[in-house]
């Protein structure tokens, strides 16, 4: 089983940014420190929820500080940005990490950001796979050119190149996961062959429900069954370590709700549709029902029964709901110290 946190550099109130950014890159040392698996980092534009605009560019800096743990983008929003870009950072740090970059990418939202960086609501609505495909491209082939409705080119050489890594490594290119909410995107990302990042907000059974229909469409595109058995699907949730379950969720009932409501009350649609939004109490709650909320042995007992239920094996931990410096590296600490031995 392989656990990672999941870093949102999250703005709770009271915080400034670079308050939050600092703990985002606390959360990243001490997760290799403690032994975890990974680091994904999410991206968000303008608004506190969170605010790491770049999950690359913060990726480039996490990788350069560490030596043993793989950092992921969770995800990279494809609609705002070109997919050759993308595909050229991947490959960088695919490169100069020794293979240690997984490129997370997802459609994001109908938000104002679409706007801002003059992609345009179109390219939220029906880019997302051509500016998929046009990444895999780039990540796949030597030159590349492009005839689709968003881009168009002439041939041009990769520049560099994923398999041209040294000393060993994952072989062809950085590994590409796709944030899936929908029956369509799961289809889409089974197609490719791509594995799935699922989110905090599903419980095991709509889990087990896309990871099904994940085999099913795979199979069907004709992906050979090793392939299919072999998906390294991720799981986003929560994490919080304590003595006691219920000082556990104590401590994200006090914190989160805060969070939850000025981040997701600062999210700002294109065209003004309405976007109903989570309640921040009840959300918490449900957060501390479904995820390793509580003692270690619940905690390991959790992830455990998700795996069983599931099939999937990583694990994307957000571990700094308390919105406390201090707290998160504790809770990373004991995630480390005493749940993974937990888990065989």
């Amino acid at each position: 089983m392989r656990v990672g946190a999941f870093v949102l550099a999250a703005q709770f109130p009271g915080q400034g940014q670079g308050e939050a950014l600092h703990r985002a890159v606390r959360t990243a040392d001490l997760a290799e420190e403690s032994g975890l698996d990974s680091v994904w980092l999410a991206e968000h534009h303008f608004v506190p929820y969170g605010v790491c605009p770049s999950a690359v560019t913060l990726a480039a800096l996490l990788l350069g500080r560490t030596r043993r743990i793989r950092v992921g983008t969770a995800v990279s929003v494809l609609p705002t940005a070109h997919p050759v870009a993308v595909g050229e950072q991947a490959a960088l740090l695919h490169l100069t990490s020794g293979g240690r970059f997984t490129l997370g990418v997802g459609r994001g939202g109908p938000w104002v950001d679409l706007e801002v960086f003059g992609a345009g609501l179109e390219a939220y609505e029906s880019g997302f796979p051509e500016s998929l495909d046009l990444l895999l491209r780039w990540l796949r082939e030597p030159r590349v050119s492009a005839g689709g409705e968003r881009f168009a080119f002439r041939e041009v050489a990769v520049v560099p190149r994923t398999d041209e890594l040294l000393g060993g490594g994952a072989p062809g290119g950085p590994e590409v996961i796709v944030a899936c909410t929908s029956p369509a995107s799961v289809r889409l990302a089974a197609e490719r062959g791509l594995p799935m990042l699922l989110g905090m907000h599903c419980g095991d059974e709509e889990k087990a429900g896309m990871v099904e229909l994940w085999r099913k469409s795979a199979l069907a595109a004709g992906r050979s069954p090793d392939e299919v058995a072999a998906a390294g699907h991720v799981s986003a949730g929560v994490a919080q370590i304590a003595d006691r379950t219920s000082d556990a969720a104590e401590a994200l009932v006090k914190a989160m709700p805060g969070w939850l409501k000025q981040g997701l009350d600062a999210h700002v649609t294109l065209d003004g549709r309405h976007r109903q939004m989570r309640d921040p109490v009840a959300y918490t709650e449900l957060l501390c029902r479904l995820h390793p909320v509580g003692t270690p042995r619940l905690a390991a007992d959790r992830l455990a029964a998700t795996a069983e239920r599931t099939g999937i094996t990583r694990f994307a931990l957000l571990a700094e709901g308390s919105g406390d410096l201090a707290a998160t590296e504790e809770n990373v600490r004991r995630l480390g110290a005493e749940v993974l031995p937990r888990l065989g």
